[in-house]
């Protein structure tokens, strides 16, 4: 059953309060997600970060109770997964009607790609993003889960960071209103499934510093910028590139 025009305008309206004026091209966003997904405002299914929309785990699941999905089954993936690191793997299978032969999903989670308000609660946040993704396979939902972001649970305003021995804010801050650098450095890691300690040891190189965290904003800027177009151009060169820190990252104690 599709939404009544009524019921459009009430969501419009809330995302106008919560949200403010976003412009006419993102209501028309929401409006077609709304009509088409009966996607609800009010009841959290959409969050609006950063100049774009997200769909929500909650949204998702009540998406597929009115679609009648038949079922969702979840599997730890022993192989690729490390408690030691804590990192884990889920794969996740949705199945939108019994003789349905499943949606496959996977989920990824560790301390370098999840924020630090839910450190110790990676294997759940792992399994909620295979979830996700199994879902929005099943159902056509081209809209990212806000789950499967970096900043997974962290404030959509994040306080200013201290300021490093360099002076220049912290390189989780943002002084622009665009997402976080080490936001935008975990979605990039997970995208391109990359090493993230060899990452911050080529990172911590890069700048020139001994440590990421002594790296100004500036050069942690341009050197995310640089990981984004190697990665675009040649994955294969920026893996052999990153292979190359693996014998100074074991030699640290």
């Amino acid at each position: 059953m599709k939404r009544n025009p009524g019921s459009i305008r009430a969501e419009i309206n809330i995302a106008r309060r919560t949200w403010g004026e976003l412009g006419a091209a993102k209501f028309a966003e929401l409006r077609a997600l709304v009509r088409r997904d009966r996607v609800s405002v009010a009841l959290g299914d959409v969050c609006y970060i950063e100049n774009r929309w997200y769909i929500t785990h909650s949204g998702l699941l009540r998406l597929a109770h009115r679609k009648r999905c038949a079922g969702i089954k979840t599997y730890l993936d022993t192989g690729a997964s490390d408690p030691i690191a804590n990192r884990w793997v889920f794969k996740a299978v949705v199945y939108t009607s019994p003789n349905s032969a499943g949606f496959f999903g996977y989920g990824d989670a560790d301390p370098s790609n999840t924020s630090s308000l839910v450190r110790g609660a990676e294997m759940r946040v792992a399994e909620t993003r295979a979830v996700n993704r199994a879902l929005r396979k099943a159902y056509g939902i081209g809209l990212c889960s806000v789950e499967e972001l970096g900043s997974f649970s962290a404030p959509q305003k994040p306080p200013a960071s201290m300021p490093n021995s360099n002076g220049h804010p912290g390189s989780n801050g943002s002084s622009n209103g665009q997402p976080r650098l080490r936001d935008q450095l975990c979605l990039l890691i997970r995208q391109h499934n990359l090493d993230p300690t060899l990452v911050k040891a080529y990172a911590a190189d890069f700048c020139g510093t001994e440590t990421l965290r002594e790296a100004s904003r500036d050069l942690v800027e341009s050197f995310v910028t640089q990981l984004a177009a190697s990665a675009k151009k040649d994955r294969d060169a920026l893996v052999c590139k990153l292979n190359s820190y693996a014998q100074s990252v074991e030699a640290k104690p």
